[in-house]
């Protein structure tokens, strides 16, 4: 009887340490971070993971694996164990642009992950340095077209939303701009400010600091409505550009496989952390919107916006190197 009673007890014990480590993992979680540190991926990361450990009871340790617009560390995440422990924050460029850029694909953008819930999204701005001689949108394209490909706007990589979002401005203004990728937005505001290149199509909080403090020169947001916190900067439509809008995101996916239980123990995690105070504080003044949907939310988010920019991709014969 001494022996059974000792029997049931471990098997519950062991029942239970199973249940704690499916819903709460016991080492730290990997967020990794698909671009180089200072981008708004690697910013997004940190701010989401700091909250994400304090309601999880454990470190969430952000991981930057820049390269192949993004892929290089989606991949890494791609072939982890499905166990909670290696989450993606992805950009919208890496599950919506990237299959329709790449010949060949190092994971199946469609299956190799599940979506766990959008963290930000913002729309984008078309900023150039002080020294280009265009105040507005109307004189910006109007310069555009008389120097065709001498102006060069720099993006965080081929494929990424920046890239994509001067490819749509290109295609709506009927203009040439020679592109240059770098590897992360960060890098290519660095120069931008420095006046190594002229513009970028980039993402709010990336460029808004620099925009106040007169370092950057904001023309229009692609966008239907004005950014509160730029009420003089018009939108493309009051410029004059009326089919110019770009939506950029960021959102954490755990690889395909990762248990239900797992998948919304992150979720409410993520959807917590987006809504605390200091969050909600320090993101206020960047121009993002902090999300916090649902998986199933965020999946449907993905579907529709690949389809979309696989047909910009196509228009506009964009090809990854």
């Amino acid at each position: 009887m001494l022996l059974r009673r000792v029997a049931v007890a471990f098997a519950a014990i062991l029942i239970a340490g199973v249940a704690q480590a499916q819903t709460y993992p016991d080492r730290p979680i990997r967020l990794i971070a698909p671009f180089p540190a200072g981008g708004l991926a690697d910013v997004l990361a940190r701010a989401v993971g700091d909250e994400m450990s304090k309601s999880l009871g454990q470190p969430v340790i952000v991981e930057n694996r820049a390269g192949a617009g993004g892929n290089t560390g989606a991949d890494a995440v791609a072939k982890s164990a499905p166990d909670g422990y290696t989450l993606l924050m992805s950009s919208a460029g890496i599950l919506t642009a990237n299959p329709h850029l790449y010949a060949k694909m190092p994971f199946d953008a469609a299956t190799a992950f599940i979506p766990v819930s959008n963290v930000a999204q913002m729309n984008m701005v078309l900023v150039v340095n002080p020294k280009v001689p265009a105040q507005n949108l109307k004189e910006f394209v109007a310069l555009a077209k008389s120097q065709p490909g001498k102006l060069n706007f720099g993006s965080p990589g081929i494929g990424t939303t920046g890239h994509l979002g001067l490819a749509m401005l290109m295609h709506a203004a009927g203009v040439q701009i020679t592109h240059v990728p770098y590897r992360g937005a960060a890098p290519a505001v660095t120069d931008l400010i420095a006046g190594q290149i002229d513009g970028v199509v980039d993402n709010p909080p990336t460029v808004i600091s620099h925009i106040q403090g007169g370092k950057l020169r904001a023309l229009a947001f692609a966008a239907k409505q004005r950014l509160p916190l730029l009420p003089d900067v018009p939108t493309a439509a009051e410029a004059g550009l009326g089919n110019f809008e770009a939506t950029s995101w960021f959102g954490i996916a755990a690889p395909a496989g990762t248990p239900p239980a797992i998948v919304a123990r992150l979720h409410k995690a993520i959807a917590d952390a987006v809504r605390t105070p200091a969050m909600q504080e320090r993101f206020a003044k960047s121009g993002a919107q902090l999300v916090g949907d649902t998986p199933e939310q965020f999946a449907a988010q993905i579907r529709a916006e690949s389809k979309s920019w696989g047909d910009i991709i196509k228009a506009a014969n964009i090809k990854a190197e």
